[in-house]
């Protein structure tokens, strides 16, 4: 997703140490876009997000983490879940990201969430077996090692605690995505994701997400699909909001020049008009599926 340039050459290849920096940049400029878009968020990700909650076990008195939180949302969700007697960590590569995750507890009231900057791939700094569920909201997919990412989260979970992540399906059933995402690599002359890169719909995939877990040590993996449509009042607010708040779809245009760059917006919202009716406004068609494993 986060691709910065027009069409390599043939011997192009994966740089992930580029592609933790550019998604670093990214979250960085879009964190008050996020946290300003937060109802909305809680909106289309709250059925997810419950389920997310139930699969990885959050409940009173629970130690959570939570990984690429963002800007708070989901964090607010489970350290109500887990009480005064809980705890929730959030952390996220992105520093201002969250600053704007500790002012939502703050004005919430809760006095058991902490926040900490750190890298997805990076929870083997944390103690070992420190927490009782773990969870991860549309993050594990642009990590660019997710085996390592996977791995550090197992470090942190004591044996016999869950872990629970949200991601996309596949781009059939994710068109309010998928369509903006098609539009921008064509007009940007961008290539199809190199094998094995990050992105959007990296675990989508038939068994993809299972496979990733199981492959971590995660045991009783479970796969859930959660029906999650994007409803808002019409198509050129879903450009709007994707606009703002997808520094990914940003970074895929970064190397249009300004007409260019109008011109593939004006073609993303005549193209997500389909959605739109006059009874119930745009409705973006959605699947996240949220995958689930034991320590």
């Amino acid at each position: 997703m986060n691709e910065s340039a027009r069409a390599p050459t043939a011997a192009a290849t994966f740089d992930p140490e580029k592609f933790r920096a550019t998604t670093r940049t990214q979250w960085e400029a879009a964190a008050e876009a996020w946290d300003r878009w937060s109802p909305l968020l809680a909106r289309w990700l709250g059925p997810a997000t419950e389920v997310t909650m139930e699969a990885a076990g959050v409940g009173p008195g629970a130690r959570v983490l939570d990984v690429a939180a963002g800007a708070g949302e989901q964090t607010l969700v489970a350290a109500r879940r887990t009480g005064p007697a809980g705890y929730v960590l959030a952390t996220d590569i992105s520093p201002t990201i969250l600053r704007y995750a500790r002012a939502v507890v703050e004005k919430a009231g809760l006095a058991n969430v902490e926040t900490r900057e750190l890298d997805g791939e990076r929870h083997d700094l944390l103690p070992a077996a420190s927490f009782d569920a773990a969870i991860s909201r549309v993050g594990l997919i642009y990590f660019p090692d997710q085996q390592r990412a996977l791995a550090g989260i197992r470090h942190a979970l004591r044996p016999g605690g869950r872990f629970a992540a949200v991601v996309y399906s596949t781009p059939e059933k994710n068109p309010f995505f998928a369509l903006p995402v098609g539009i921008i690599r064509r007009r940007a002359r961008l290539p199809p994701p190199l094998p094995g890169q990050p992105g959007p719909f990296s675990l989508g995939g038939e068994g993809a997400l299972a496979r990733a877990l199981e492959q971590a040590g995660f045991r009783d993996v479970q796969v859930q699909k959660v029906d999650s449509p994007l409803r808002l009042p019409t198509a050129a607010e879903c450009v709007r909001f994707e606009r703002e708040s997808f520094g990914a779809l940003l970074q895929m245009m970064s190397g249009m020049m300004d007409d260019e760059r109008a011109a593939t917006w004006d073609e993303i919202e005549s193209t997500l008009a389909r959605f739109e009716t006059r009874e119930e406004g745009f409705v973006g068609p959605c699947e996240m599926l949220v995958g689930s494993g034991t320590r």
